[in-house]
């Protein structure tokens, strides 16, 4: 299957379930992303500041980039000018530098706000009681320059379905409730981006209103092994 195919058979799966498609592009040539852009996609995620960058000076100017790695408040101010969305704010320190680069810019940058969802030490994002105490606090109504448009969460690396799907159940149910309790005159708090290639119908049947969809787009990563007569 080719990235074209990929792209029009998940647009067309998608379609009836109101869902986005983010295509996580990172590692990925301009060749490739120019295969899925000329398929009509237009949202691409990049994990790595200095990659996308690269990406986004030698790409169409239409593609929209998310940003979906964690993110060091040192490297805001490069994606700043021109970033569509910020998919992984873990600390309230975070929001004040994204603001802070967004009035730079003149720009009202969105934000997800990652939780912290999986059994594993190494994912980033705020716990429940982390995410009450940031959506309380006063400051955040001083920051003109972001706004947060919904969660984002990673499952754990698992083939256990049963536990993912737990997972995400709890994610929605939070997001519902952050929704009713913060921002329930705000349409714009719309987004609950959950689900990778493993799992994304998954995340699909549990509310995910967006996915970041790599190899199920490129394709797998081939690693060519080279003879030393190749050089």
């Amino acid at each position: 299957m080719s990235i074209r195919n990929n792209i029009e058979g998940l647009q067309q799966e998608l379609k009836s379930q109101k869902v986005t498609l983010i295509a996580v592009s990172k590692t990925k040539s301009n060749e490739d992303i120019l295969e899925a852009y000329e398929a009509g996609q237009r949202l691409f995620g990049e994990n790595m500041v200095q990659e996308l960058v690269a990406k986004q000076e030698s790409l169409p100017k239409d593609i929209e980039w998310h940003l979906i790695g964690h993110l060091q408040s040192n490297k805001v101010k490069y994606i700043a000018p021109f970033i569509a969305m910020i998919q992984s704010v873990d600390s309230l320190n975070l929001l004040k530098e994204i603001n802070k680069h967004g009035a730079k810019n003149n720009r009202v940058i969105d934000c997800l706000l990652q939780v912290h969802i999986a059994d594993e030490e190494a994912k980033f994002g705020f716990d429940h009681a982390e995410l009450i105490e940031v959506l309380r606090d006063e400051a955040l109504s001083d920051l003109k320059n972001i706004r947060i448009r919904g969660l984002m969460g990673i499952a754990t690396n698992t083939d256990n379905e049963k536990h993912i799907k737990e997972e995400f159940y709890e994610l929605k149910m939070l997001f519902d409730g952050i929704k009713v309790s913060f921002f329930r005159k705000e349409d714009s708090f719309d987004t609950l981006s959950m689900g990778m290639s493993s799992d994304y119908t998954i995340a699909i049947e549990q509310g995910s209103t967006m996915i970041r969809v790599g190899s199920t787009v490129f394709g797998k990563r081939v690693i060519k092994h080279f003879k030393a007569s190749e050089g």
